[in-house]
């Protein structure tokens, strides 16, 4: 499996990023603006090891070279509403197919849910999108991640109403967009 762009775009998450976004409340026709600011940093293997722990994941190899971060953030609504969080992170791959890379996202804390939680991703090496699915109780969140360059990416966030067992994504009620920068 070769790891080195999937490392790469990594490598280019960690520092300090500032995102202007637009949320489309879809559910009740609302469009709102936010402003976040965040800091990513690599976390050490022990603590690799807890979001491993937390989730009940099991014995991995190699954990030392997994790509696992802290992630900080304070977002400010154009309302004023304000939202602060903090969680870990650990990216687990299993298998490549061509130019994807695809495993198991792991976070010890989840964005919808107060709660340890195991997504999944995918990872084109071509374009460097990184695409997270998460299936909450209420929704399925599909979450993208396109690294422009080492300064800059593109976030695009689906939010889906859970469908039935089986049935396809198809109803969305929240879409987010959004330009992400990083501070020199």
């Amino acid at each position: 499996m070769d790891l080195s762009v999937f490392k790469y775009f990594f490598e280019c998450c960690v520092g300090n990023w500032v995102t202007e976004r637009t949320y489309h409340y879809l559910t009740h026709q609302e469009v709102e603006r936010s402003h976040t600011e965040f800091r990513v940093d690599a976390i050490t293997p022990d603590l690799k090891q807890k979001v491993l722990t937390d989730n009940e994941y099991g014995e991995v190899s190699h954990l030392e070279d997994l790509p696992g971060f802290r992630l900080g953030f304070h977002t400010v609504s154009e309302k004023g509403e304000e939202v602060s969080q903090e969680l870990r992170m650990l990216f687990v791959p299993k298998q490549q197919d061509g130019n994807f890379l695809e495993g198991d996202y792991l976070r010890d804390r989840a964005y919808e849910e107060s709660r340890p939680i195991i997504s999944e991703f995918r990872f084109n090496n071509e374009t460097r999108e990184l695409l997270m699915t998460t299936r909450y109780t209420r929704v399925v969140s599909v979450d993208s991640i396109i690294l422009v360059n080492p300064k800059m990416r593109i976030r695009r966030i689906l939010n889906y109403q859970r469908p039935a067992e089986g049935e396809p994504l198809d109803t969305l009620a929240l879409v987010g967009f959004g330009v992400e920068q990083k501070e020199a």
